[in-house]
């Protein structure tokens, strides 16, 4: 069975190239140049995977992506010639899964595509998340590297925890700290970035040069998949 996408994007040529790309990968496309149709094409499609372009003419990507996360969690990748931290910030604020600044290559937005179906497939519901020699158990509470279980604070347990759930995903810095230490903690980064620096060095083969919790500048952090 063909994984299926819907594209919203205003620009034909774009909307060209997705649609090649996405069907030499086995895609199943849809496609539509506007906010309001594409509300309505991902609520009668139901597609695996939704690419959505901000700058749409009758609305805001922003608005699309809000509506979009009141009823679906199916992965919805931003496209867009906005290369801001601010913009890109508040799409992964908004719930979006990933972000690919035009123009982009093809291998990159594939990789991301089956990133965020991974995630979503895989992850978001698993008890059991395994990278190399890191198991953590979510059901139990237990971490363990190379069969030796690793201590970790209940903050740091909580920390981890998020980055599982969204496995593959970005998480920005507010999203993080509004989720483990409250709201009114969002604007307090050097809690996060400490803590992030703990973990690491409890989870991390070499703390030094991350290979699991992967620094975003500027945005937050994702924890790697393990095919990524």
């Amino acid at each position: 069975m063909k994984h299926t996408a819907l594209i919203i994007d205003d620009e034909v040529q774009i909307r060209r190239l997705l649609r090649v790309v996405l069907e030499g990968d086995g895609y199943q496309v849809y496609e539509t140049d506007g906010g309001q149709a594409g509300l309505v094409e991902a609520a009668s499609r139901r597609p695996d995977v939704i690419l959505l372009d901000l700058g749409l003419p009758d609305m805001e990507g922003t608005q699309v992506l809000k509506r979009l996360r009141e009823w679906t969690d199916t992965p919805v990748l931003i496209l867009s010639v906005r290369d801001d931290e601010t913009g890109k910030v508040d799409a992964l604020d908004g719930g979006a899964d990933d972000y690919v600044t035009k123009p982009f290559s093809s291998a990159e937005l594939l990789a991301r595509l089956r990133a965020a179906q991974r995630k979503t497939r895989a992850v978001e519901e698993a008890s059991v998340f395994q990278h190399g020699d890191l198991v953590v158990d979510l059901a139990a509470r237990t971490v363990s590297r190379r069969g030796r279980e690793v201590k970790l604070t209940a903050t740091e347990f909580a920390l981890l925890r998020l980055f599982v759930r969204h496995a593959g995903r970005i998480l920005t810095h507010r999203q993080i700290l509004r989720e483990i230490w409250g709201p009114k903690a969002e604007k307090h980064r050097q809690y996060l970035r400490v803590y992030v620096t703990h973990l690491r060095q409890k989870i991390e083969p070499d703390p030094a040069n991350p290979t699991l919790i992967k620094t975003e500048a500027g945005i937050g952090y994702r924890l790697l998949l393990p095919e990524e």
